[in-house]
């Protein structure tokens, strides 16, 4: 299905637009659904190879079921989740005969996590990146995500730039997050205008901190942006705030992008325990 959707019905399509002076119903849907399917047998490996499945997956936008059926072939037990109802179909169709995958029609992100273990793959739309991590770090039962997004947002989540975010320092106790491999804008049909990376996020055995609420306090504050440095934010609060910082090897005018999450629990301990 992907390869003929990459050398057939996509020069077709981009032709029809041509003729008719605009997109076809079909380029307004992929546009809506933000679609870009994975074409690339060797990207598709990265992706498997990353992910290590193995018990129940869950994959978000299955598209034309190429990633579906390669974690299926790797030893997973798939759910695909498709929005788009003449993708989901052809799919089901397909793949009606393998107990391996069940396909749904609908939207991953109002889907009910699973009470068992399981882990979350997929070639995720861009639009909904933030969406889908998310619900992923809010799933009692995930073990792992491992997600193919826009390379930018991959780089900034995993510290790539130097620089930590919010969402990676606030859940660090309880996932790692780390930047995979880059996937080329051309493993894509459409081509998208954007490379696309592979981002990890794996649970911890156990977690960093015992006291959830009291590290997201802090976090939250820190990243307030209050005095303009991480130091005048927490001391609007907190005590021994200079001796902490000293003790996590912070600067006192370090900016809270700066400050790497490890060093958030070394804070943490000194000044919440």
């Amino acid at each position: 299905m992907a390869q003929n959707f990459a050398h057939g019905n996509y020069s077709h399509t981009q032709k029809q637009a041509r003729k008719g002076g605009g997109r076809t119903p079909r380029d307004v849907a992929r546009r809506a659904l933000s679609q870009n399917f994975l074409v690339d047998r060797h990207a598709v490996h990265l992706v498997v190879k990353a992910a290590a499945p193995e018990g129940l997956v869950l994959e978000p936008g299955s598209g034309t079921g190429v990633l579906t059926l390669a974690l299926a072939e790797a030893g997973a037990r798939v759910v695909g989740y498709e929005l788009d109802p003449r993708l989901a179909g052809r799919l089901a169709a397909r793949t009606g005969d393998d107990s391996r995958i069940d396909v749904v029609r609908g939207d991953f992100t109002n889907a009910r996590a699973p009470r068992e273990p399981f882990a979350v793959v997929g070639n995720i739309p861009y639009s909904i990146t933030s969406k889908i991590v998310d619900w992923c770090l809010r799933a009692p039962a995930l073990t792992s995500a491992t997600l193919l997004t826009q390379r930018e947002y991959a780089r900034k989540r995993a510290g790539d730039y130097g620089r930590w975010s919010l969402v990676t320092v606030e859940s660090w106790p309880w996932f790692g997050w780390r930047l995979g491999d880059t996937i080329g804008r051309e493993s894509f049909r459409p081509v998208p205008a954007v490379d696309s990376a592979i981002l990890r996020i794996q649970r911890r055995p156990e977690p960093l901190v015992h006291g959830g609420r009291s590290y997201r306090e802090l976090v939250e504050l820190g990243f307030g942006g209050v005095g303009g440095s991480v130091r005048a934010s927490l001391k609007a609060r907190y005590r021994g705030v200079d001796a902490a910082l000293a003790a996590a090897g912070v600067a006192r005018d370090a900016v809270v992008g700066h400050v790497h999450p490890d060093q958030w629990i070394t804070l943490w301990e000194r000044l919440c325990r």
